[in-house]
């Protein structure tokens, strides 16, 4: 059975639930995939800090070169989120001749196209499906089974943080601050909330998803966004009144020949499929000209869910790597 040697940059929530989705399903997966995956090296911050999930102590560094020079790791697993050194990471990484699985939003929606140019310079892969809807396979539907349409609409429910809040702020009548303190005990929304309430985490998902589904790569920057922090308890009534449902969404839609993108609050109707989605749940509803309406619902953050996603792309990656080395 061939090895593919993996390194993992960070091992918080999905660095750790990648791990474990990796070595809890390990039989299955060399069963099904003929592969056998081996992480050979963890970059962390403190060698001391308590693990979310236990792992041999000698496959942790505080040294990113003990991963990216390392000529025998196949693969690098970018989960440390933020920009930088995240995506200064991937790209040494792909210099020194390794595929790349990452699922760090912001970094790769704001070096997206410096990313692929040198995957593809050097021969290597890239994957982002952690980067988008958690555990929901939406980025590798559309570039795979789906990549035969053309793609004329995209509407998604990208954050679990505001779609929590708007969720009880309609079902309960609690205000805005309320649904923000519970959720901040309840672990759905961060201490500092802003990258999820003003829409910011939003864009980066919206950004990857037209580059990979319309073929535009649009800055996050530059998309039109505005978050829920002004959305009243007097809104939400008003389009219940007019059976609607206020959700954020993040919006991609060819329009004339032209192509319109935002994140904002909208009201849907309620007949509307993204309407029904709740509390944390993410969803992605898209359009193709072949395959007209279809919607992908599920858990969109947690440990285990991106996890999930993110030990897909390296079981894919690792399968790519044992073919060439027959």
């Amino acid at each position: 059975m061939k090895k593919v040697n993996i390194g993992l940059l960070g091992f918080g929530n999905v660095g750790a639930g990648t791990y474990e989705t990796l070595y809890m399903n390990k039989s299955h997966i060399e069963k099904e995939a003929k592969v056998d995956i081996q992480v050979k090296k963890i970059l962390v911050n403190s060698l001391d800090k308590p693990r979310l999930v236990e792992a041999p102590q000698e496959l942790f560094t505080t040294n990113a070169d003990d991963i990216l020079l390392d000529k025998d790791i196949d693969i690098v697993v970018e989960v440390l989120g933020g920009v930088e050194p995240a995506a200064s990471y991937m790209k040494k990484a792909l210099e020194n001749g390794k595929h790349v699985v990452t699922a760090n939003k912001a970094a790769a929606a704001d070096q997206f196209e410096d990313l692929v140019s040198l995957a593809e310079k050097n021969k290597l892969t890239i994957k982002f499906e952690g980067c988008v809807a958690g555990g929901i396979p939406i980025l590798n539907a559309i570039t795979t089974v789906l990549k035969a349409n053309q793609f004329d609409e995209i509407l998604g429910i990208l954050n679990g943080t505001t779609n929590y809040i708007l969720t009880k702020m309609a079902d309960e009548g609690l205000s805005y601050d309320n649904v923000l303190k519970d959720a901040q005990e309840k672990g759905f929304a961060e201490a500092d909330p802003t990258a999820d309430v003003d829409g910011i985490d939003a864009a980066n998902k919206l950004s990857l998803l037209m580059a990979l589904s319309m073929g535009k790569y649009v800055h996050p920057s530059q998309i039109p966004t505005v978050g829920i922090r002004n959305v009243t308890l007097e809104d939400i009534e008003k389009a219940q009144q007019d059976n609607k449902t206020i959700k954020l969404i993040a919006e991609a839609k060819i329009k004339d020949g032209q192509l319109d993108y935002s994140v904002k609050p909208m009201a849907l109707d309620n007949e509307h499929p993204l309407a029904r989605v709740k509390n944390e749940f993410n969803a992605v509803f898209v359009k193709g000209n072949a395959v007209d309406e279809l919607m992908f619902y599920g858990r969109g953050a947690g440990s285990l869910p991106t996890g999930s996603a993110v030990a897909g792309d390296v079981l894919r990656t690792a399968q790519i790597i044992a073919s060439h080395r027959r």
